[in-house]
């Protein structure tokens, strides 16, 4: 094959080079073959994912001289100038510098003159969006009616920028990003063609820092090979570019899993000491807890944890709650915003890391009100229940148990057919609470814990009937009246109730 080679990165030749682009070489070459060609094509996507070296292969495709085809010979003098890039009839435009009107007008003069030495006269404008309004729509008329010879090709990073009225007239292709095991496999590839032996970890690294950007992918690796010779491990990246490691990362993790602090800020200047820098530590951490977080949803891919899921502490995966690791990823957040303006970003981090120490004992918001809920739910239905470890910790005394209001409800009914004003006034208890075998009846109000008393008799009876069991009933009223006007207004209510009757004269 025919690659153009800077350092130990390939510049792709023909679109079956273009590599992780698979719809757009597909449509491209059906394009080609069957000479169905637009002129006017847009290329959107992530940078460093092939937009530009699409629209050089596409030149090359054109202005072949061996003829047009989806793959250029490579060899041949229109070839070899648009690789070079002094081709006459390719010319490449930066948006982000040739922003004016002027600048197009220039073009839209240019277009006017037949290709020097090939078929079609292409322009590659990069950064298309960058272009002014007025710039657009002086570009708009000449797109929307070139002469048969020119193909515009632009190539942009934000779509959404470039005018409706440009994409309209253009076809359109969207470039992806790479996925992490295909830039893997792109530079395994590489490094065997260049003699360059490679961790399978280190390859692995340098794929996903370029998060799916090829350029940046062999710009990375053109980097490690420059200190690394000929054979690039994943110690001498840690050690060169300050890169903190899965390792050293998980040990400082499982320190603060079993709430060391100690340990864990003496672990971290250890790390700090080795020449990572306080961002890079804290970047480290954040990328590791989010790790933790995929891991504990049972999401296993290796390119979305970052890493082998095996490498990942056990201890810490099952210690930590997701709550607690979605907390810790907030504070990490806040932690590197707060260290651009923090009068010691080192200060700033030894804090963060004693707090992140006691991460097992943080509880969420939603899991506070979620508890108070459920007590609430237990107080309602008169079956708060205490935990076994609390229980053992109380005074060995019998146990005291609330009566369910089902229960009491069955007692007073049964009351209410002969005894009214018995059942009313125990209506009025405000707890049952049975202990052993003696019921505690509390009331606020002294009349009606003193009209239960009056007849204990036969609230004993009907209780012991319900219960199926002998019990004996306690009175006890707090906050008892100082006079004797509530009790008149419990008599005024059960005359109220027995007559059903209304007061019409309060005096």
């Amino acid at each position: 094959m025919a690659y153009e080679v800077t350092a130990t990165r390939k510049r792709p030749a023909t679109f079956s080079e273009l590599q992780g682009q698979e719809f757009v070489v597909s449509t491209i070459n059906n394009a080609l073959n069957n000479e169905r060609i637009a002129h006017a094509y847009l290329f959107s996507g992530p940078r460093g994912v092939g937009k530009t070296s699409a629209a050089r292969i596409l030149a090359k495709s054109l202005n072949c001289e061996e003829g047009q085809s989806d793959t250029p010979c490579g060899v041949c003098s229109n070839c070899q100038s648009i690789a070079r890039g002094n081709s006459l009839d390719v010319i490449e435009i930066d948006g982000a510098s040739n922003t004016s009107v002027n600048d197009i007008r220039t073009i839209k003069e240019e277009v006017l003159f037949a290709p020097n030495s090939s078929k079609y006269k292409v322009y590659i404008i990069d950064e298309v969006h960058m272009l002014s309004n007025s710039a657009f729509n002086a570009l708009l008329k000449t797109i929307e009616e070139p002469p048969p010879y020119v193909v515009f090709v632009f190539a942009t990073t934000e779509i959404q920028k470039v005018p409706a009225t440009i994409r309209s007239r253009c076809q359109q292709f969207n470039f992806r990003l790479i996925s992490v095991e295909k830039l893997k496999e792109i530079l395994i590839g590489t490094a065997e063609e260049t003699g360059i032996t490679a961790e399978d970890e280190a390859l692995f690294w340098i794929a996903k820092e370029a998060t799916g950007s090829l350029r940046d992918a062999y710009t990375l690796f053109d980097q490690v090979v420059s200190f690394s010779g000929n054979e690039i491990t994943m110690e001498k990246i840690r050690s060169k570019l300050g890169i903190t490691g899965v390792d050293r990362v998980d040990a400082i993790a499982e320190e603060m899993a079993r709430e060391n602090t100690r340990r864990v800020l003496e672990l971290t200047d250890e790390v700090l000491m080795g020449g990572v820098s306080i961002d890079q530590l804290v970047m480290d951490f954040t990328a590791y807890f989010r790790s933790i977080l995929f891991i504990k949803n049972n999401i296993l891919k290796e390119s979305l944890v970052g890493s082998n899921p095996s490498r990942f502490s056990k201890t810490v995966v099952e210690q930590f709650s997701g709550a607690q690791v979605e907390y810790a990823i907030e504070l990490l957040f806040k932690l590197y915003k707060d260290l651009k303006f923090s009068l010691n970003q080192r200060f700033e981090l030894e804090l963060a890391f004693s707090r992140l120490s006691s991460l097992c004992s943080y509880i969420s918001p939603n899991e506070i009100l979620r508890k108070i809920e459920e007590i609430r739910n237990e107080i309602k239905s008169g079956h708060l229940s205490v935990s076994e470890e609390k229980a053992d910790s109380l005074p060995h005394t019998e146990t005291e148990e609330a009566i369910s209001p089902e229960i009491r409800d069955r007692i007073i009914q049964s009351l209410r057919k002969n005894k009214l004003a018995l059942s009313s006034a125990l209506e009025k208890a405000v707890s049952w609470s049975l202990k052993g075998s003696i019921l505690q009846l509390t009331f606020d109000s002294t009349y009606s814990g003193n009209a239960v008393k009056s007849d204990l008799k036969s609230v004993r009876e009907k209780t012991s009937e319900v219960l199926d069991e002998s019990i004996d009933i306690e009175i006890s009223i707090i906050n008892p009246d100082r006079d004797g006007n509530s009790d008149l207004d419990e008599n005024i209510e059960l005359v109220k109730r027995v007559f059903r009757g209304e007061i019409v004269n309060g005096d």
